[in-house]
């Protein structure tokens, strides 16, 4: 039997964008930042995130890979969170990230200082990682700490750590080098197929020429379409909010074995996403 599972990376689906409001950021993070217990979510797939920015441990008995490392000031969280799973945080050989903003990529630079892993991700998000800053979105006032780039992923390139072998996939649009991995793991005698998937969201994105990123259109285009082409039972996002984690988990907890698993959320969040785009697009051709 095959399941298959979807992590998207980026925030989701948003709304035509509203007049412009003055966004209390201090409180935003806060709340992003408050604590929450790590979980094993199906297989060797967990979560360590906070609350409202997500992170997920892959585990093998060779060594763990960490997927984003939330905002500055969750790395001390994720940190705790991997170790109050049992799991030593200098076996932690591998950290990856979905995106270079500073909401997702802000801890990866005290992560990688705590674990001593080796930092990969595509080419076109090596700037803005080791400069803390986007080069193309002046709207984003926000800097991360910059963290040094080890080795940069190509579109297919395995990924390879004891029983764990990622496949990187390029999805860009929400940034240029926006990264979806895939993965296969064994599960209660299931084969677990787990996409996690960048780009399903605009937040904000110039989406006319001249802000730097020109192709975006396409690139959100080309990623919808690979993703609509994507068969997956549970869905997982980086923005906690957009996949219902707290209803879920409490479910789980509750003893709902498959609180996780919706073959139908995926279609559902790319329509969203695709629906929010072209209202967008719409909009910026109407100014």
């Amino acid at each position: 039997m095959m399941i298959r599972i979807l992590v998207a990376a980026a925030a989701l689906t948003v709304a035509p964008s509203a007049p412009a409001q003055q966004t209390d950021w201090v409180k935003v993070r806060a709340e992003w930042n408050q604590p929450m217990a790590p979980f094993r979510i199906l297989g060797n797939v967990h979560y360590v995130g906070t609350a409202g920015i997500s992170a997920y441990l892959l585990t093998s008995p060779q060594g763990h890979i960490l997927i984003d490392g939330g905002m500055a000031e969750s790395a001390p969280l994720i940190a705790a969170n991997i170790e109050k799973l049992g799991f030593k945080l200098a076996d932690v050989k591998i950290l990856l990230v979905n995106h270079a903003h500073w909401d997702h990529a802000g801890g990866l630079a005290e992560l990688k200082r705590r674990t001593g892993a080796r930092l990969l991700a595509s080419a076109a998000e090596v700037p803005a990682l080791e400069s803390g800053r986007s080069d193309y979105r002046p709207d984003i006032s926000i800097s991360a700490p910059g963290v040094k780039v080890d080795g940069v992923l190509k579109d297919g390139e395995e990924i390879r750590l004891g029983t764990n072998t990622l496949v990187t996939h390029l999805t860009p649009g929400h940034t240029k080098g926006c990264t979806s991995f895939s993965t296969q793991i064994p599960s209660g005698g299931d084969s677990l197929t787990v996409l996690f998937a960048c780009s399903l969201s605009v937040a904000d994105q110039p989406l006319t020429p001249g802000h730097g990123y020109d192709a975006a259109p396409a690139d959100f285009r080309a990623t919808f379409a690979k993703l609509r082409a994507t068969q997956a039972d549970v869905f997982l996002s980086f923005h906690a909010q957009q996949f219902d984690l707290a209803l879920k988990r409490a479910k789980q907890v509750a003893g709902d074995t498959e609180a996780f698993v919706d073959p139908g959320e995926l279609r559902r969040r790319v329509d969203a996403a695709q629906a929010a785009f072209d209202a967008e697009m719409q909009r910026k051709t109407n100014r």
